[in-house]
């Protein structure tokens, strides 16, 4: 990347398709899942009828929830092989650097610092929603089988299991919800220095001055790497005569 270049390149189409994927899924699961569990709340029981009923509501939840693990599960192989063929740096392992620069950033907000943590492609807080994220989806997906094959299941494991599975899935389905609302919309939509939105994770851009300010490790190493020559024109070729 030249000087001249005013953005920099931070998603590339699949990472922007992956997130658009799991932001689809994530609503479909929500707009049919708590409706499910509040439903004696005349909301939910408006939700339920919009979609053609609860036989219905539950056979949408059921198909995005295999989507959804579907998905879960091209991440988690592709990003396996992409790190151990050496084509991306494993950016999203927590180290001590990150223990660091919690410490540093809260010493910087109660101002008793002037220094700000120089983070990589992910700092911590990121990376914190990213593993909470897996592991959650995880749970939810783990205990969705449970609910959804609970015959099956009771004739291997004892009965208990789908009580407590429906417990963790309901209740693991809203916190999910309260940290996307509370946690991600304001950190990537609503903060002063991103309201009204942020667009990266759609154009996969975002300006070289915000590269440098928020991301300036990973800047540095893109910056650094050597780049193509772009091909000459090969020559017009001369009218006839």
């Amino acid at each position: 990347m030249t000087e001249k270049e005013a953005y920099f390149v931070r998603f590339n189409l699949g990472q922007r398709i992956e997130h658009i994927t799991v932001m689809v899924l994530f609503t479909l699961l929500v707009l049919t899942g708590l409706p499910q569990k509040y439903s004696g709340s005349s909301w939910a029981q408006w939700i339920i009828l919009t979609l053609g009923g609860i036989d219905i509501t539950r056979l949408i939840h059921r198909i995005v929830g295999v989507l959804f693990a579907a998905s879960t599960a091209y991440h988690l192989v592709h990003v396996t092989y992409l790190v151990l063929a050496r084509k991306v740096r494993p950016t999203m392992l927590f180290n001590l650097k990150d223990v660091r620069d919690a410490i540093v950033t809260l010493r910087y907000c109660l101002g008793t610092t002037r220094e700000y943590p120089q983070h990589d492609r992910y700092d911590y807080r990121q990376k914190f929603e990213y593993w909470g994220i897996l592991f959650g989806g995880g749970v939810m997906i783990a205990t969705g089988a449970v609910l959804m094959f609970p015959i099956l299941i009771t004739r291997l494991l004892p009965g208990e299991l789908v009580a407590a599975a429906k417990e963790a899935h309901t209740w693991e389905a809203l916190l999910a919800v309260l940290t996307i609302v509370v946690w991600h919309l304001y950190g990537a939509h609503l903060a002063p220095d991103r309201f009204p939105a942020d667009t990266s994770i759609f154009t996969g851009k975002i300006s070289r001055e915000r590269a440098l300010k928020e991301h300036p490790l990973e800047y540095g190493v893109v910056a650094s790497a050597p780049h193509k020559p772009e091909p000459k024109p090969e020559p017009a070729a001369e009218p006839p005569r």
